[in-house]
């Protein structure tokens, strides 16, 4: 049987192999000449840049009949590595000029041969060159020709590297595909169609309670390790072939952004200050923007600017409004900004949370824009840059605005710092141009952001959503390729950077998984059995709970036997409780939890435990170890950095990640269980299914999406954006050295 599989897969092998060895012979040499015609062709385009450039300056020495002048430009020039030669001959073919590398064979070059075709390749004793000339007119009249000569035998070496890479390729091809038919040949027909079906569902392994079929999990798990290091090697990912860290990040602001200052803007600042009985308390706020932001703030030091909202937030500031935080271990400045309860009604809970925030989230909740809370809105974001304006101890800071609270900052700080480096990071979901201009206020927030010289979103939808309602509202030039908005006389590159978590460090003394597990459910009340659910969000109506505990109810109504076995714990920080929308929707809350457990109660035992308070990270922590399931099941979110801290606290590699499919980070963790929260079926099947996983499988899932959100970490998203902005800077301090020689030499021309 097996020598007949072999043969079988033989079958496929060599004609495969064959198809690949004649198209490996044809596609190289095409491969090769198209490199040729490209690269020519990008010799073209700089030939012109140079030229142009060259020009003017050219002109003005010959008018003055200046050969030294000329003999230098020129050898300046051709310092540049691919020029290799400059000459100048006048109208009547004559050579007048050139440099000490300029070939004599070529004389006063013409661009065209005898047969009127153009071929600028020229090729020497000393190998290829590409030969171009610029007629020069002054007032109408010719005075010659410049001619560029550039060494192409770089070209030469490039092509010779493609083959390798391609021969190579095709080599792999053959190997990886003659592998996967040796595999397919000795799979069972039933296995092979449920696993294909799965990966075409974008998972690895069969949707299935069962165990994994043992011929089909290899199969699995290759799959897996090539796609995670497929991801891995994504060109244009900054650092891929480094491990990211806060040390990592550190290195890189000394090496790439020396001495530049750092401000970061928030409307939530990392640290509050309450006031109790016991005396100032300081608590860290339930946001994943602050989780993330702080960690990189810890690694940048610098100045964060946020609003003041703690009881005791006054009492700890020094006359400059300062505080140096972490207060255990203070590494940077934390600036507090004060409103009156006047603007932060308009600001905050009016135009940001009434307007914007389910604008954006497109949640079935109707956005709600007043004048008065726009007003209210210019006036706050003017008052923040103003702050960061005076905290600014340089012209050029490097400044970070998080969030929807501040769409019109990076215009107000640009008009007083023009050279400025302001990256603007929109930590919700863009909506469609449709959705988006239902907001009074589109072109003035338009309008704000574009004051940016980088603006990031979470997922390339967001990225597109955004570039499609400039263009849909403003007068701009939109370059799709490069990403770039231009708009009044400014360049705003428009990326997707997706947001992470700092990986967390060993905890000394912390208890292992199996002791969280026994603590956990020892402070619950249930049973060192019992099965456990964990939800963690702010009590918001874009997270989805009310279709969590929906899920959970069918989910008891479907398998019956799991009723007094399993309980979900839904830790919900309360937020925003001034606004109706949001009072409501915790009375909700609050009512369906109590009908669920009224239905399947039985003695002390309820199906959900509703924990409506604010859990600082070290409280979730073992909650994420202890639970068999954590449901994410948001109906809109950026990215949900909840997902990604349960994966990292399960250093037991257990556990099953119930994941909405209306999330950023969706788009990352494909071995969670991915589901419509919408559909409450699916939802509950999930559920169980990840109550039934087995323990392999649970594992082999949750070492991928560790590795996943190890690899791709919260200092890998700031050192993107920030290596984006160092060489954005380094463009800008080019440009401004080349304008001031230019300035220089003007002056010195000048009678």
């Amino acid at each position: 049987m097996r020598l007949r599989s072999v043969q079988l897969a033989m079958r496929f092998i060599v004609p495969l192999a064959v198809v690949l060895a004649l198209f490996g012979y044809f596609a190289i040499p095409w491969m090769e000449s198209f490199t040729v015609r490209w690269f020519v062709r990008d010799l073209d385009t700089r030939s012109q840049f140079v030229s142009s450039t060259l020009q003017q300056p050219l002109l003005t020495y010959l008018e003055e009949k200046s050969p030294r002048r000329i003999n230098e430009m020129f050898n300046r020039a051709i310092q540049d590595e691919r020029l290799y030669a400059l000459g100048f001959c006048d109208t009547d073919g004559k050579l007048l000029y050139k440099t000490n590398t300029y070939p004599l064979s070529l004389g006063c070059w013409q661009n065209q041969d005898s047969e009127g075709k153009t071929n600028p390749v020229v090729r020497l004793p000393q190998g290829p060159v590409h030969v171009s000339s610029k007629e020069l007119v002054q007032d109408g009249v010719g005075v010659g020709r410049l001619v560029l000569v550039h060494d192409m035998s770089f070209i030469e070496r490039r092509s010779e590297d493609t083959k390798k890479y391609i021969t190579g390729l095709f080599a792999a091809l053959a190997c990886i595909i003659s592998l996967i038919t040796v595999l397919v040949a000795q799979l069972s027909w039933r296995g092979w169609v449920n696993g294909v079906r799965a990966m075409l569902r974008g998972e690895l392994l069969p949707q299935s309670t069962h165990a994994t079929p043992p011929e089909m999990a290899p199969l699995a798990s290759d799959l897996r390790a090539l796609l995670y290091e497929y991801n891995r090697d994504q060109p244009g990912a900054a650092g891929n072939n480094q491990a990211w860290d806060a040390d990592t990040l550190k290195s890189l602001l000394r090496r790439e952004l020396a001495g530049d200052e750092i401000l970061v803007v928030s409307n939530r600042e990392p640290y509050i200050h309450v006031a109790t009985p016991e005396g100032v308390q300081v608590q860290r706020p339930a946001s994943g923007l602050v989780t993330a932001v702080e960690a990189v703030m810890r690694a940048c030091s610098g100045t964060w600017i946020a609003h003041g909202a703690g009881s005791a937030d006054r009492a700890t500031v020094d006359r400059n409004d300062h505080v140096p935080v972490p207060p255990e271990n203070p590494s940077y400045t934390l600036r507090r900004v004060w409103l009156s309860k006047e603007e932060e009604q308009g600001y905050y809970y009016g135009f940001a949370n009434e307007g914007l925030w389910p604008l954006c989230h497109i949640a079935h909740v109707r956005p709600v824009f007043r004048s008065s809370d726009w007003e209210e809105y210019v006036k706050v974001n003017q008052r923040f840059a103003d702050a960061v304006i005076r905290e600014a101890r340089s012209d050029n800071p490097v400044v970070l605005i998080q969030d929807y609270h501040f769409a019109l900052l990076p215009r107000m700080v640009r008009a007083v710092l023009p050279k400025a480096t302001i990256i603007t990071f929109w930590h919700i979901p863009w909506p469609n141009p449709e959705s988006f201009g239902i907001c009074p206020w589109r072109e003035e927030i338009l309008d704000g952001m574009l004051g940016s010289t980088i603006l990031g979103f979470h997922t390339p939808f967001h990225r597109k959503n955004f570039l499609d309602t400039v263009d849909r509202y403003l007068e701009t030039r939109i370059e799709t390729e490069a990403s770039t908005v231009s708009y009044g006389n400014q360049l705003t590159q428009v990326e997707h950077y997706p947001i992470s978590i700092a990986w967390p460090e060993p905890v000394p003394g912390e208890p292992d998984a199996a002791a969280s597990h026994a603590q956990v459910r020892h402070a619950l009340g249930l049973p060192a059995d019992h099965l456990l659910g964990i939800g963690v969000d702010r009590l918001d109506y874009t997270k989805g709970i009310v279709e969590r505990f929906q899920a959970v109810e069918r989910m008891l109504e479907l398998h019956p036997h799991m009723v007094g076995r399993f309980t979900f714990v839904q830790i919900a920080a309360p937020t925003r409780s001034s606004l109706d929308e949001y009072q409501n929707f915790e009375a909700r809350v609050r009512g369906l939890a109590q009908r669920i457990n009224q239905r399947f109660s039985r003695d002390s035992y309820v199906p959900i435990i509703l924990k409506a308070e604010h859990h600082g990270q070290d409280q979730l922590r073992p909650y994420f170890r202890a639970a068999q399931v954590c449901s994410v099941t948001s109906l809109h979110d950026g990215m949900n950095l909840v997902a990604k801290e349960f994966i990292a606290a399960r250093d037991d590699e257990q556990g099953v990640l119930v994941l909405s499919q209306f999330t950023g980070a969706a788009r990352e963790l494909h071995e969670a269980l991915i589901v419509n929260p919408y559909h409450i079926e699916q939802g509950a099947e999930a559920l169980y299914r990840a109550l039934t996983m087995p323990a392999d499988e649970q594992g082999e899932r949750m070492r991928s999406m560790r590795r996943r959100v190890r690899d791709f970490n919260v200092y890998r998203w700031a050192g993107r954006m920030l290596m984006d902005a160092a060489r954005l800077r380094q463009r800008e301090r080019v440009m401004s050295r080349i304008g001031s020689l230019s300035q220089d030499k003007f002056k010195r021309q000048a009678p």
